[in-house]
């Protein structure tokens, strides 16, 4: 098991549940965009949000943020040591310091003993675009073996220090070389690890290189806390990230949404009517588990597991509540509908199984 650290009040490692995370994409410096980025974060399911911190402006930006948001803000800082010291002053509740960057031992030592003095951890975040060339092969490309040792080279100048609210995290593009190395990290240290597949892509092939990563190495019990990285709405981060967590049994939030793949004997427009229900529960945080099916083939047997269950026929869909028969012979053009008010009844009498 690994160390526990505090960000503001959320654990992270220590045997507390994974923890998700995100980063914002608008300008630091727009306050207004990044608070309203940040709330939609959250509601989504977001427990700590990072921002970039490029330059001074951005810096002196993150007070005006802090006082307007609930959850704790981490500075990504780059380049300047500065940037870092300006981060802290501002109260932020944790500091990205990545080695490939910001690797002068006193500028590091510096942030350190600020950091302590504020009683805020660190991130040790080492990336393969960006490690620094000591720690490059031969050909000035990133290794595995090579992330690992830029981020323990760092852990060691603030463990010489007595700094340990220490969490570490090693991403690549390459979804075996971050595998890799995280493995190889777990071995050599118990600090807290913050994984994901840097640079993933867009929402689908991000989503599917993200699930493949994060999924193995959290499933070997390797992972504190997790960020999917994709480009475009960084909500969409949260949601697949809480999908991976509730595949593999390690988190549950909101709709469990399972819908058969249709074939054939599909009479309904299932695809629509998943997507509709979807997109009118979103709102919802309690776990429940829900199955939308094409047919009776399959269909009996799932809804029988699920809280709430539609089964479609010729036109017309059947749903179940807690596995028994609640209404039958439902209009096509009603079930969106009619499933969304289910669902929301059964809510109302408790949570899911």
């Amino acid at each position: 098991m690994t160390r526990r650290v505090l960000v503001r009040d959320r654990a992270i490692g220590g045997g507390a549940p994974v923890v998700v995370q995100s980063m914002c994409n608008t300008k630091t410096t727009d306050v207004e965009a990044t608070v309203a980025q940040i709330e939609r974060l959250e509601r989504a399911g977001c427990e700590i949000v990072r921002v970039a911190v490029p330059d001074m402006p951005a810096a002196h930006a993150l007070p005006a943020i802090l006082e307007r948001i609930s959850i704790p803000l981490v500075a990504d800082i780059h380049f300047d040591h500065r940037l870092a010291l300006a981060a802290v002053d501002a109260g932020v509740d944790k500091l990205r310091l990545n080695p490939g960057n910001i690797t002068d031992p006193a500028k590091i030592e510096d942030v350190a003993r600020a950091a302590a003095d504020a009683g805020i951890p660190i991130r040790v975040g080492a990336n393969s675009g960006s490690l620094a060339p000591d720690y490059t092969d031969e050909h000035g490309h990133a290794t595995a073996r090579g992330l690992v040792d830029s981020a323990m080279n760092e852990i060691r100048l603030l463990e010489r220090i007595g700094f340990e609210e220490i969490v570490v995290s090693l991403k690549a593009t390459d979804v075996r070389m971050t595998i890799e190395a995280n493995r190889e990290i777990a071995r050599e240290t118990d600090y807290p690890l913050h994984i994901g597949v840097t640079e993933a892509g867009t929402l689908h092939e991000g989503s599917i290189r993200s699930a493949i990563g994060l999924g193995l190495l959290l499933s070997e019990g390797i992972g504190d806390t997790i960020r999917v990285s994709l480009a475009g709405d960084p909500v969409e981060e949260v949601r697949v990230a809480y999908e991976i967590l509730r595949s593999l049994g390690l988190r549950q939030r909101g709709i469990d949404l399972h819908v058969c793949p249709t074939c054939g004997r599909t009479r309904i427009d299932l695809a629509s009517i998943a997507e509709g229900v979807r997109a009118e529960l979103g709102d919802i945080v309690e776990p429940l588990h829900v199955a939308l099916m094409g047919c009776i083939v399959n269909g009996l047997g799932e809804v029988r597991d699920a809280d709430v269950g539609l089964v479609g026929g010729d036109g017309v869909g059947s749903i179940y509540i807690d596995g028994t028969l609640a209404d039958a012979e439902i209009p096509e053009g009603k079930l969106v509908r009619e499933t969304i008010r289910y669902v929301r009844e059964r809510l109302e009498k408790g949570g899911g199984t």
